[in-house]
């Protein structure tokens, strides 16, 4: 009998989201190499969805969001531009908004190109970590894009008015020494060390007061009175015996790590 064809030539890899947790921290991996990690409109849709997932395990404390290989993202797969249906740039916002209210502390671990869309997801996150060599920019106006509201908005917050302005209007890329003056990135790290100095410093995030980190997220992101009383009356609360405040002023005492326990609630 004749025996199938064994099927050859390349296979392809669906573009998507991965995502691993490893001890306390989820790691978010934009996987789409073959485009230098863009972001197609269905992985713009999954990621609002995943980050609610990983909110939701008791088991996370941090979140790293990264990109494949040498690359951290692109921006949008440009392709999808051309098609006014798939509505790329609120596909866009609702991630980049979904990823700002992750509500436990969030790193983007940069590498090579850092682009766009790819730079608005960065923007997104609390703390940016980049490896020298990485080139960052917002590039709208190379393509006649309207850079949204809440994107503008939130990188003018982190790097000033001023260049800001840059890099909307001229859609150029700078590199890490210029990143880290303007306040787009945090720290740089030396190439090859990037993974482990993520893994350094959020393992020192997942050492610290969740509660405090929790409150001061909120507070810097602009909560509302009614929680900004919430983390206020959490505060009171964990003040008291056997709460965070305790726990953390007995371990300095003692000479030793806090065991901090708090997980919320959060509503």
């Amino acid at each position: 009998m004749r025996q199938p064809e064994v099927p050859r030539g390349r296979t392809e890899r669906k573009p998507g989201l991965t995502h691993t947790v490893t001890g306390q921290v989820a790691t978010v991996v934009i996987d789409n190499p073959a485009k230098r990690n863009a972001m197609t409109p269905a992985m713009w849709r999954a990621l609002p969805g995943l980050l609610a997932t990983l909110a939701g395990d008791p088991s996370v404390r941090a979140l790293v969001l990264t990109g494949a290989g040498a690359t951290f993202c692109a921006g949008a797969d440009i392709a999808a531009l051309r098609d006014p249906a798939e509505s790329p740039r609120d596909l866009a916002v609702a991630a980049e908004e979904a990823l700002a209210a992750f509500p436990w502390p969030t790193v983007a671990a940069v590498r090579g190109h850092c682009v766009g869309g790819g730079c608005q997801l960065a923007v997104a996150c609390d703390l940016r970590f980049a490896e020298e060599g990485a080139l960052l920019g917002v590039t709208p106006a190379r393509l006649g894009v309207v850079y949204p509201a809440s994107a503008t908005r939130r990188l003018a917050a982190l790097t000033g008015p001023s260049a800001a302005r840059y890099l909307l209007f001229s859609g150029e890329l700078i590199g890490t020494e210029r990143a880290l003056r303007t306040g787009l990135v945090d720290e740089v790290v030396p190439v090859g060390g990037l993974a482990k100095r993520i893994a350094e410093f959020t393992g020192v995030l997942t050492e610290r007061s969740l509660l405090t980190q929790a409150a001061a997220k909120e507070f810097l992101a602009g909560a509302g009175p009614e929680r900004e009383e919430f983390w206020e009356r959490q505060g009171r609360e964990q003040a008291g015996p056997g709460g965070e405040t305790a726990e953390g002023a007995t371990a300095f005492l003692e000479r030793r790590p806090p065991r901090f326990t708090w997980r919320g609630p959060l509503a």
